[in-house]
């Protein structure tokens, strides 16, 4: 059985680390090489490094940034974040990517996503999908999917559009929920729900993240990964922390023997932590 993976993410734009709510009010959250080696040493599985801009702004993401971290840790990096052509994805592999998301450009040309995974194979060929709920009010109303940060509701089904990729290639989702992005509300678990039982294709459960139960409750709903940003940026919780609370929870995640405990936790492991 595989682990379940622990992501933090890099939201970078104009070679630097930003989080925001929504994808909105970005603000700076330091050195994109800086943060990837810290969170590689305190026992992240993965990195992932989506070019925030480079849709809305018409353009690659940062091969630049993406060869910088890649000669500071030797972890899986997930690339995204304005990847179109097949060329693309190749040049981001040769910078140091090991998957390359897609998101944007595979809405507007389907056939991308079967072209990543025939010809750089499934393991490589990440379909992103941003997601927003039709109807906060009804959760039966359903998801549909978003681009340009949210700026751009497309009207598609955002699970019936990942059962879509799975059957083009693709060998993974990574799910994020554009209403829970940055607010620490938790995951959506619905979206996860769905989106895992859609295909079986393992889905990264992405957007509102807080405490380690917020984590455990996603896995237990279906994702093979959780990706997390502001609890790590803020200082609230290393990697360490997050996976020996996970470990007491009954989650068999992978926690390193030489990992210690943050020294820049700025507040206390939630208490009494739930079940998911």
């Amino acid at each position: 059985m595989v682990m379940p993976r622990l992501i933090p993410c890099l939201d970078v734009a104009d070679g630097r680390v930003v989080k925001g709510v929504r994808f909105q009010g970005l603000r700076d959250a330091g050195d994109p090489v800086e943060r990837a080696v810290r969170y590689a040493e305190d026992g992240a599985d993965e990195l992932c490094l989506l070019d925030v801009s480079a849709t809305v702004e018409g353009r690659g993401a940062q091969r630049e940034t993406v060869a910088a971290v890649r000669a500071e840790i030797g972890i899986p990096l997930l690339v995204g974040g304005g990847v179109r052509p097949l060329d693309a994805a190749r040049a981001l592999l040769g910078a140091g990517a090991d998957k390359v998301a897609v998101d944007t450009a595979a809405i507007a040309r389907p056939a991308l996503v079967a072209e990543l995974a025939e010809t750089l194979g499934a393991q490589c060929a990440i379909v992103a999908i941003d997601a927003a709920r039709r109807d906060p009010e009804d959760p039966a109303a359903g998801f549909e999917v978003v681009t340009h940060g949210g700026r751009t509701r497309t009207g598609i089904d955002a699970v019936q559009w990942a059962a879509e990729c799975a059957g083009l290639g693709a060998g993974e989702i990574l799910a994020t929920s554009w209403d829970r992005d940055g607010t620490g509300e938790g995951y959506d678990l619905q979206l996860v729900t769905e989106l895992s039982r859609a295909s079986a294709l393992p889905v990264i459960a992405s957007g509102g993240a807080k405490r380690e139960d917020d984590m455990a409750r996603a896995l237990g709903a279906g994702a093979s990964a959780v990706l997390a940003a502001t609890i790590f940026h803020d200082g609230e919780r290393s990697v360490a922390d997050v996976k020996r609370t996970l470990r007491a929870l009954g989650i068999d995640v992978r926690v390193p023997a030489l990992a210690t405990p943050s020294e820049t936790r700025t507040q206390p492991p939630a208490e009494a932590p739930i079940q998911p």
